[in-house]
């Protein structure tokens, strides 16, 4: 227990014989009880973890995926069962040993004494992230980050790849775990989720760790592209399920104004400028209305972004 509050941890695996033993014995004293998820593995991680189940059943854990669901569908399978458990935190910390469990207790902490519902880690905080992170990687999630905060709502949170986090029984009730996504926009879609509902969300400062024989299946390059479209997808279930059906805000109008307004400028603008370079010159009124919607488009935008960072404020 940590300060009165049972804790688990959900530990997602998918062929990780080289490092789940490592992740096991490393645990803190204070974790009640880990899920060991294991995400249909085709080597030896199931073996591997059956000794500690057997030595203590009662801490330990271990639920086997019939089929293949990806890693947020492993965390949603131990999600699911520390609910059932009536946990009062749990975290989630991967197979690959890639989280500090010193960090544990600074994560656990502010869930376990109410200051927030869930909290998430971030590795962009410490000064040599950038030394430590491989430099794609770095910069991939610095701009998923960022497009996470406009999703979400929760302007505050800056590492939202981060798959160190702790929840509490509260939020573990209401989520829909069946819904939720499975591969690797879990975080994202868990963020947006949790702002539709209200939920106070915190960042703790993690230590990152790389280099220890993780083998890590995310393709930046190849994520970005999905993400995005994950995540545009993400923002307008929150538009309408947040500012229509449970409030109303009229930054959808100015949303709305601003992703019409900005297209067309944008475009109306290329499609002078190829005519100047290839044909010869335009009008100036087109250029200037050209310019206008570009601006206006822009002004709805930034001021759509500031009512959604003051209405989500409080959830910090």
């Amino acid at each position: 227990m940590f300060e009165g509050a049972r804790v688990a941890v959900v530990v997602p695996c998918f062929n990780e014989e080289r490092l789940i033993t490592r992740v096991l014995d490393t645990m803190p004293d204070f974790v009640d009880r880990i899920y060991v998820v294991d995400d249909r593995s085709t080597d030896a991680t199931t073996a591997k973890v059956k000794p500690y189940t057997a030595r203590d059943p009662d801490r330990y854990r271990l639920i086997v995926h019939e089929r293949n669901q990806g890693v947020g569908g492993a965390i949603a399978t131990g999600y699911k069962a520390a609910r059932d458990d009536r946990i009062d935190v749990t975290v989630v910390m991967a197979g690959d040993a890639q989280m500090d469990p010193h960090d544990l207790p600074a994560l656990v902490a502010p869930v376990a004494r109410g200051e927030c519902d869930y909290s998430k880690g971030n590795r962009l905080f410490t000064g040599d992230a950038w030394n430590i992170i491989p430099r794609v990687r770095y910069l991939g999630n610095s701009m998923i980050s960022l497009l996470t905060k406009i999703a979400s709502g929760y302007w505050h949170v800056a590492d939202s790849q981060s798959g160190y986090t702790a929840i509490n029984l509260d939020a573990l009730d209401t989520i829909d775990w069946d819904r939720m996504y499975k591969r690797y926009g879990q975080p994202n879609d868990l963020l947006v989720r949790l702002n539709v509902f209200n939920f106070r969300v915190q960042d703790v400062p993690v230590r990152p760790i790389y280099g220890i024989g993780e083998k890590s299946g995310i393709k930046p390059l190849r994520m970005i592209p999905r993400l995005a479209w994950l995540l545009w997808r993400l923002f307008l279930y929150r538009m309408v399920q947040k500012y229509v059906i449970r409030d109303f805000h009229p930054l959808l109008f100015f949303y709305l104004m601003g992703l019409v307004l900005f297209p067309i400028g944008v475009l109306s603008g290329a499609w002078l400028l190829g005519y100047r370079m290839l044909v010869g010159p335009v009008a100036g009124t087109s250029a200037l209305f050209a310019a206008f919607m570009v601006i206006t488009g822009l002004q709805f935008l930034f001021f759509a972004m500031w009512f959604d960072m003051d209405y989500n404020k409080q959830l910090r």
